[in-house]
């Protein structure tokens, strides 16, 4: 990536409310096979996730004084083509909601005929209260 491109990125991110949003895994292939959304606050919460979701890596490390976890698992789907990204947070009525978007194949579109399990989990600042989940459409 460029620096200009770089400098664009970072931008976008701080005026969407994105900066404080750090990846710790995404991908297609999860051992949660079904649909969930979750908020981790705890080394133990986290372990037991990280047990359920991918027992044969190592946890990424979190540090849970500063921050948790949100993720959003899609639940098994049944081709590839699909995915989700977790897009921005906002405050509403006292409470944090997490954004995300789900992409999926078109119908017309050649796929691969494979069991997917797509998911998204990143650490954000930490934060007492309810958390919600809300896709939002492209």
């Amino acid at each position: 990536m460029s620096i200009a491109a770089l400098i664009v990125t970072v931008s976008l991110g701080i005026q969407g409310g994105m900066a404080s949003m750090r990846t710790i895994d995404r991908g297609t292939h999860s051992n949660v096979d079904d649909a969930r959304t979750v908020a981790v606050r705890s080394a133990d919460e986290w372990a037991k996730l990280w047990r359920a979701h991918a027992a044969d890596k190592p946890p990424p490390a979190v540090d849970f004084s500063k921050e948790m976890v949100v993720g959003v698992f899609l639940g098994a789907r049944p081709t590839a083509g699909y995915g989700v990204e977790i897009v921005g947070m906002r405050e509403e009525s006292g409470a944090l909601v997490v954004q995300y978007r789900v992409a999926s194949p078109d119908r017309d579109m050649m796929t691969a005929q494979v069991i997917t399990m797509p998911y998204h989990l990143v650490a954000i600042p930490t934060r007492a209260g309810e958390v919600r989940f809300q896709e939002v459409k492209s």
